[in-house]
């Protein structure tokens, strides 16, 4: 036997089972399952002010099942992990991500799946409490607020003027988009931020020859 078959042999059987009994693979999957329930959980609290899809949030939970039985899989034999890892190349994620903390999330799960599979329980216990202490209090903290889009119709085509001097009233800083003026009619977009919307889009729709008042307001980036 050459030396390369020797060290061929010694390599793979290094590898080739890990001392994993029946009952630590089924210890490995339960604490996997307390992890994967918590971050199911978490997910639902933070998901209700936005847009919670309950597909995605079960499927964070089975991630983190899966990965855990990935790793031990991958540990009990360097050739089956060898196969896994070129089948996984393959595999193309195409599902768009809402919102960004969807990102967290789901590392956040496949985390979890790697670090029970490999039997460091209380790194994952760390990593839990440190990720949802930090998602708690960044969550508190003051956001500026994003601009709204009032949108004025009216039925002539000099009210500009007019417009902006109530827009005033309630606000200080506001910034015209658009025009679109026509013999019949005169469509005014303006960003601004204000308090009380209400109440200008009262103001507004009570002026003489105003025929349409919209505010919209969003939950988008503010952009500094």
């Amino acid at each position: 036997m050459k030396f390369n078959d020797v060290l061929k042999k010694s390599f793979v059987n290094t590898f080739t089972m890990a001392d994993l009994s029946l009952s630590e693979i089924i210890l490995i999957f339960v604490i996997t399952l307390v992890f994967a329930l918590y971050i199911y959980f978490i997910y639902k609290i933070f998901a209700r002010k936005t847009f919670y899809n309950k597909s995605f949030n079960i499927s964070l939970a089975a991630t983190a099942i899966i990965t855990a039985a990935v790793i031990i899989t991958i540990q009990s034999s360097i050739v089956v992990s060898l196969g896994m890892v070129g089948a996984l190349s393959i595999v193309r994620f195409r599902t768009a991500v809402k919102d960004p903390l969807d990102l967290v999330f789901m590392f956040w799960a496949l985390a979890i799946g790697i670090i029970c599979g490999v039997g460091l329980f209380y790194v994952a216990g760390i990593l839990s409490i440190v990720v949802t202490a930090m998602i708690f209090v960044m969550d508190k903290f003051p956001t500026v607020q994003a601009p709204m889009i009032l949108m004025v119709q009216t039925m002539y085509c000099d009210m500009e003027e007019d417009i902006s001097k109530i827009v005033l009233e309630y606000t200080k800083y506001f910034k015209v988009k658009s025009r679109n003026i026509t013999p019949e009619r005169t469509s005014i977009v303006m960003e601004l931020r204000v308090k009380d919307s209400g109440g200008l889009v009262q103001k507004l729709s009570s002026l003489e020859g105003v025929s349409y008042v919209s505010m919209i307001d969003h939950d988008g980036e503010v952009t500094y």
